[in-house]
């Protein structure tokens, strides 16, 4: 699994990406409080679950943006170069929102309120989200007419095939493998043996794993139920790619793309442009628009570079943005002051939730009693305030992020959202009852300014309950690998997990299945719970989408209330500004940034 997704080492990315940026700038007196109370609000509306769209919701094209126009050059200002470009490798984030102008894939996530807040599931490429008549196992789609890649040639079942048998190859090494999993019944990288070549030495997946009987059909067979497929299909990393300009490895720097837009240069650390994709057909497209003439990125713009940049506003920067950057900590109180950036500022949440493992190896923390303690203790306003305080994160009650369906906003087990600096008292009475006042409790943290500042304010949280806590630092760059080990020297570490799409089944059972416990896996606490154990089984079988999410949020609840095996921190949350000319500014909850989708030159 790639360390940069939003998956297996999602926080490895937010630190690397954004929040370690953030770096000890405090409320400082900013006036956020509409801020955090809209984003509040629209997080009670994620809450309804996303539907898989019909062919009537799956038409093209999509709907138009108030007030947009044609014409004009974006400029992109973006702090990392693009690693990768084949649907295949693709599993960051920077990535995933250009993958939204230049790639297509089966399904797709539309829009369906104007604030980027509540979306559907719908047919991108296919005519609609995928039809199952067995619970999941068998899932059937049918090509829209007059779909084309960019150099004109159609998109066929042939095209599909080929995207789904090459993720088997050794070459594509970054990218999600959930359905490679799927259709290998398999775990791990034993994926693999079912196409240990891909499909290039002319061998291919047997009819009974994946079957296309005519150019506009595609049938997936699984051997278990896989209900949530129409989600993972609108993964970027499962975007089409091209039987015909399949160049393998090449393909990662020149590859044909489907969407409204194609690359016409791209110098990687430097500079892209993209230019409209003539063969894009709008009235097959129900999720994007194609309003800018032309795109141009360039790379290696830090945070405060970029910012300073959109804030100036003149020249190229009036029509300027960034897909990935935010506002620099040094400027967030400033931006959010200002009454004059109000329509040039967006924030929302990513679906990144960080958490403070307990763990569960260690005989001294098998008492449930010692662990209500450590959560009830654990002050988590020293981590908000080490990441840019209440502007950069908001404190966590639960494990599922508010982009993610059946999240609760008003479950708070530990009373965080009340009394965020913890609860000593109650803490130590619990401890007392235990008989393990003055317990020694050893606190891996991560070995960078932010990692030192909240480590030490949170371990005299815990000495106030009563804890004996010693700090022992991690570096930074082996920090996963460390925590990741069966066998670590660690009580409590702290860990953050993102969701791939906004299911609790990219959440819970990757974090908490016993079943999955090893050295590298990312169950942390290490947590063997027969109840939570069934219980994922159970719920993964689920087909309605509204079912499966109140299931997993119970079992969220079970999780914080009879287990205690880590405690929530915080919600990660992103804001971005954009020159004065920029229209269509609106902040995607599902990307986790700005919708480049929607926007278009003033």
């Amino acid at each position: 699994m790639s360390r940069g997704g939003r998956h297996a080492y999602a926080a490895l990315s937010v630190f690397a990406a954004g929040a370690l940026v953030l770096t000890g700038c405090s409320k400082g007196g900013s006036d956020a409080s509409d801020n955090n109370k809209k984003d509040q609000e629209n997080a009670k509306r994620q809450q309804s679950s996303i539907k898989f769209g019909d062919a009537a919701d799956s038409t093209g094209p999509a709907t138009a943006v108030a007030g947009a126009k044609s014409g004009g050059t974006m400029e992109v200002l973006q702090r990392d170069s693009f690693a990768h470009l084949d649907p295949g490798q693709i599993y960051v984030s920077d990535e995933m929102a250009l993958s939204q102008l230049i790639h297509r894939g089966l399904t797709g996530y539309k829009a369906t309120s104007t604030d980027g807040k509540q979306h559907e599931v719908v047919g991108d490429l296919a005519t609609d989200s995928g039809t199952t008549t067995d619970g999941g196992k068998t899932w059937k789609y049918t090509l829209k007419d007059g779909i084309k890649f960019d150099n004109g040639t159609p998109i066929t079942s042939k095209d599909v095939r080929q995207t789904f048998e090459r993720l088997f190859a050794p070459f594509i090494n970054q990218g999600p493998t959930y359905i490679q999993q799927w259709l290998a019944d398999a775990s791990g990288a034993d994926y693999r043996k079912l196409l240990p070549d891909g499909p290039y030495k002319g061998k291919h997946l047997a009819s009974n794993v994946l079957e296309t009987p005519d150019d506009k059909t595609v049938v997936f067979k699984f051997k278990s139920p896989h209900p949530d497929l129409p989600y993972a299909l609108a993964m970027a990393g499962y975007s089409v790619v091209s039987q015909k300009g399949d160049t393998k490895e090449k393909y990662d720097k020149s590859p044909v793309t489907t969407g409204p837009y194609k690359i016409q240069s791209f110098k990687s650390g430097k500079s892209m442009v993209l230019v409209k994709n003539t063969n894009w057909d709008p009235k097959s497209d129900p999720i994007r628009s194609q309003y800018v003439d032309q795109w141009d990125f360039t790379f290696n713009q830090q945070f405060e570079q970029s910012t300073k940049a959109l804030l100036a506003d003149s020249g190229a920067d009036q029509t300027g943005i960034s897909l990935s950057n935010q506002v620099d900590a040094g400027n967030l109180s400033n931006v959010l002051k200002d009454p004059k950036m109000k329509s040039r500022t967006i924030s929302g949440y990513q679906p990144y939730v960080g958490q403070m493992n307990i763990n569960m190896s260690k005989p001294e923390l098998k008492d449930i009693k010692v662990r209500e303690a450590i959560a009830y203790a654990l002050p988590v306003t020293p981590f908000v305030r080490a990441f840019g305080g209440t502007d950069a994160m908001e404190v966590a009650g639960g494990l599922l992020s508010p982009t993610v369906s059946g999240y609760d906003p008003n479950f708070d087990p530990f009373g965080k959202k009340k009394k965020p600096a913890g609860d000593p008292a109650k803490a130590k009475k619990l401890l007392e009852e235990a008989g393990k006042l003055n317990m020694k409790l050893t606190f891996g943290y991560i070995n960078t300014p932010e990692g030192q500042q909240y480590s030490t304010a949170m371990a005299a949280g815990l000495k106030k309950a009563g804890f004996d806590v010693q700090r022992q630092e991690i570096p930074a760059e082996t920090y996963y690998d460390q925590v990741s080990k069966l066998d670590n020297n660690y009580d409590i570490f702290h860990t953050a997990w993102g969701a791939d799409w906004p299911s609790a089944s990219t959440v819970l059972p990757p974090l908490y299945d016993g079943r999955l416990i090893a050295d590298g896996s990312q169950n942390y606490s290490q947590v063997n719970d027969e109840h939570v154990n069934s219980e994922i089984d159970r719920i993964n079988k689920i087909t309605d989408p509204v079912k499966s999410a109140a299931a997993w949020e119970k079992l969220d609840q079970y999780l914080l209330t009879k287990v205690v095996n880590v405690v929530p921190t915080a919600y990660y949350k992103q804001i971005q500004i954009a020159g004065s000319k920029v229209g269509g500014f609106v902040y995607d909850d599902v990307i986790g940034g700005v919708d480049p989708r929607r926007l278009f030159i003033k």
